[in-house]
């Protein structure tokens, strides 16, 4: 498991609020792009290695609904296990205007809030506008993982697009250093039996096309009958 990779070599997890950039601190962050139930299987096996993580969450995406049932309960599955959730937010749908951003980040942590019923402490950002990366600015009175202190100030990795864009964890200077690294990785691309991103993301389709499925034919008899629209 990477986690033990790094306790290995002498780091330790912790979370966004307390953490020191010259120390061996790991800040473990899970951004769910795709998938509440798959962040849900990471979840758990972090618990039974000890590790507490932070999980950001969509509110407004095509992809999952954290307000449907199933995704309401394994997002509630992830706070029973100890997890932090904070807010995913997708800055593309808002204008790239401080206000506009500001508004929209306290709109949704305050729906957030609401849903899992514990703060929002932290936010992250879903196709971060580069006018919040490397900066001291707060979204919604919060702070948020782009900011100098999580991203330039200690390392930062992140495995989008189901690569290591910044080099392998282990190969990163902060772990020469022996310095602090901010860890990003999703979900959807550590659940399942292992393939590349493409397969990946093809076994997610099938499986959210069974799940419409089945959700139509609760909804809809004709459908369970084999009927079309």
């Amino acid at each position: 498991m990477l986690l033990t990779g790094f306790f290995e070599r002498g780091y330790a997890a912790r979370d966004f609020s307390n953490f020191d950039a010259q120390s061996q601190h790991l800040l473990v962050r899970h951004d769910i792009d795709m998938s509440i139930s798959a962040a849900h299987e990471i979840a758990s096996l972090e618990r039974d290695i000890g590790v507490t993580s932070t999980y950001f969450v969509l509110l407004r995406s095509e992809l999952y609904s954290p307000f449907s049932e199933s995704g309401r309960t394994d997002l509630m599955k992830l706070a029973e296990l100890g997890h932090e959730i904070g807010l995913h937010l997708d800055a593309s749908l808002y204008a790239d205007e401080a206000t506009a951003l500001d508004e929209a980040a306290a709109w949704e942590c305050d729906l957030l809030e609401r849903l899992i019923d514990q703060p929002v402490r932290i936010i992250s950002l879903h196709r971060p506008v580069q006018s919040l990366i490397d900066t001291e600015n707060t979204l919604g009175g919060r702070p948020h993982t782009y900011q100098r202190r999580y991203f330039s100030e200690i390392g930062y990795c992140s495995d989008s697009r189901g690569e290591w864009g910044h080099g392998h964890p282990f190969e990163h200077q902060a772990i020469t250093n022996k310095s602090a690294l901010q860890l990003l990785t999703h979900p959807i691309w550590w659940t399942g039996e292992a393939a590349n991103p493409t397969v990946r993301l093809d076994r997610f389709l099938r499986g959210r096309h069974e799940t419409l499925g089945c959700a139509l034919a609760e909804n809809c008899s004709i459908f369970e009958m084999g009927g079309k629209v």
